[in-house]
């Protein structure tokens, strides 16, 4: 009889797993998993105790009920580092845990990610004195809406505290975790201010993270429904988002796509403990995650301009004042934000005079929902677009320019720009359009003239136009002016713009995933940002 499955933190399966069903303290089956992670034991329904254990995997004992019309699942870790912080945004003062997942003792530092990389200080080893105490384990089953609760089994002493105070500056923060064997693992940790210090707030896209974490086996773009009834042995062959094209995975209505808990590891914003602000950036996340907001920050403090750092989840429940500030900077990738977060901003600049840089590519794409427990659900059907990015809904006849404006309005009314399918995963430079605009001044730039053709973006490498590209649309403001656009093929290239409301606030867009990843390598790209930031500041 099948009893149920064996996976991993990827919902990949484990083969060769041992496992040891009890009842009271008799053994009555020791079986092994199928290279499909399956497990099949003649045994009765009911309640059971299962041991499990794996060479490269961490063992764990678990209460489960055996039954033969609902597989269990049985998940395991990988001997491998991992960690995160809780909460993984603080104010200065405000504490958090850090969590971490070791196979061996490991060394945990806390370093400050500018221009230059601070160390703060040394937090310690951690090996507890006993016998894999390091190890985490998981909930079996789905756990990628409620959380991995790492920390919370047998983990009660009060001599071990795993706390650390947020900083008095604020800024992108980054925990080291460095194993005895040499395994290393970076997290990052979101500090704002405990009061605003700065004219300028930046934040970080900590909800596109999110959406892209696949940490448990789920993302908005992996089994985004909910994990498919058996666990993966190979992804072209068993995952939804390989069998019908680039869309098939956003098929389904809103209310099927399950929730994502920030509660878990971030796998794609490590990157090397010795890696330096200029160097490439290497993966195929990091360059639209935190690694690549890193540079945006550091070209910030080496031209001497002070920013307060915050997460999308602080302008979202309000800790971020935006009266407090002049200027909001988002960048590289912010493609979740949630209906409160974008009318607060449209109504601070068309309002209330506030200045808005939107440093990236593909933002504001898809309206998300904070869910009481802190979860968030992402809003993505694409089915009435008829599995585009932009096409006319099929019951009304209107152009739908983004999973935004299918529920609420196209963020090309606040942005100037929306994210289309021509130009994605190319890069090129960016061309001149309109040469006598002021953001062009001190750049030596004329009509016609390419700028943006160094990188640091290594997935998509060629331009600071590239990787997902916005353009304007029917739903830019009237005076949105074309500044530049990229020379990506078929029309694809990034769009720069600047669009004033007659309320004294004022938007520049770049369009481009890839800007950032210029910033501190092409001179052109450089004095623009400045130009605009200083115009903005008056």
């Amino acid at each position: 009889m099948l009893i149920g499955y064996v996976s991993d933190e990827r919902y990949v399966a484990i083969p060769e797993a041992l496992l040891e069903f009890q009842r009271g303290e008799e053994s009555v089956a020791v079986v092994r998993t199928t290279p499909r992670g399956a497990v099949y034991a003649d045994l009765p329904p009911g309640d059971y105790t299962v041991t499990l254990a794996r060479d490269g995997f961490g063992a764990k004992t678990v209460r489960m009920r055996v039954d033969p019309e609902q597989p269990y699942h049985f998940r395991l870790l990988r001997d491998r580092l991992y960690g995160y912080a809780w909460p993984k945004w603080v104010r200065s003062g405000e504490r958090a845990e850090f969590r971490a997942h070791s196979a061996e003792p490991y060394r945990l530092s806390l370093w400050r990610y500018g221009y230059e990389k601070e160390f703060i200080r040394l937090l310690g080893w951690f090996d507890e004195h006993g016998p894999m105490a390091t190890k985490q384990i998981t909930p079996d089953g789905d756990y990628v809406g409620s959380g991995c609760q790492w920390n919370t089994v047998g983990f009660g002493s009060k001599h071990h505290t795993q706390f650390v105070a947020g900083p008095e500056r604020s800024g992108l923060y980054y925990f080291h975790a460095e194993g005895e064997s040499g395994a290393t693992f970076a997290f990052p940790w979101i500090v704002a201010p405990a009061q605003p210090t700065a004219p300028i707030a930046v934040l970080a896209s900590n909800m596109n993270w999110n959406a892209y974490n696949n940490f448990g086996g789920r993302s908005n773009y992996v089994s985004a429904t909910g994990l498919p009834e058996r666990p993966t042995v190979y992804g072209r062959q068993d995952l939804v988002r390989y069998q019908g094209g680039s869309f098939e995975e956003w098929k389904f209505p809103d209310d099927a796509y399950q929730p994502l808990t920030f509660d878990r590891p971030e796998p794609l914003n490590d990157l090397p403990l010795d890696g330096k602000i200029t160097d490439n950036i290497e993966g195929r996340q990091q360059c639209h995650c935190a690694p690549a907001e890193w540079r945006l920050l550091g070209w910030m403090e080496r031209e001497g301009i002070d920013y307060d750092f915050y997460a999308e989840s602080q302008l979202h429940d309000e800790t971020l004042d935006l009266d407090a500030y002049q200027i909001l900077v988002i960048s590289t990738h912010p493609e979740y934000w949630t209906r409160h977060m974008y009318d607060r901003v449209k109504e601070w600049v068309f309002n209330r005079g506030g200045r808005f840089m939107y440093l990236g590519g593909n933002g504001l794409n898809c309206e998300v929902e904070i869910l009481e427990d802190g979860a968030m659900r992402c809003n993505t059907q694409l089915a009435s677009l008829g599995g585009a990015l932009a096409v006319k809904d099929k019951a009304t006849g209107q152009v739908l320019e983004s999973r935004l404006h299918r529920r609420y309005e196209s963020e090309a009314n606040l942005l100037g720009v929306v994210c289309t399918e021509s130009g994605i995963m190319t890069a090129a430079p960016y061309q001149v359009k309109n040469s006598t605009h002021w953001v062009f001044a001190g750049t030596g730039l004329r009509e016609g003239d390419l700028f943006g053709e160094a990188s640091l973006h290594e997935r998509c490498h060629g331009g600071a136009s590239g990787h997902e590209t916005d353009k304007m649309s029917p739903s830019s403001p009237a005076n949105t002016a074309l500044l530049a656009k990229g020379i990506n093929p078929e029309e694809g290239g990034a769009e720069i713009v600047l669009h004033e409301p007659e309320g004294g606030g004022a938007v520049f867009s770049v369009g481009s995933i890839s800007y950032p990843a210029s910033i501190l390598v092409d001179e052109q790209v450089s004095r623009i940002t400045k130009n605009v930031i200083e115009r903005f500041l008056g």
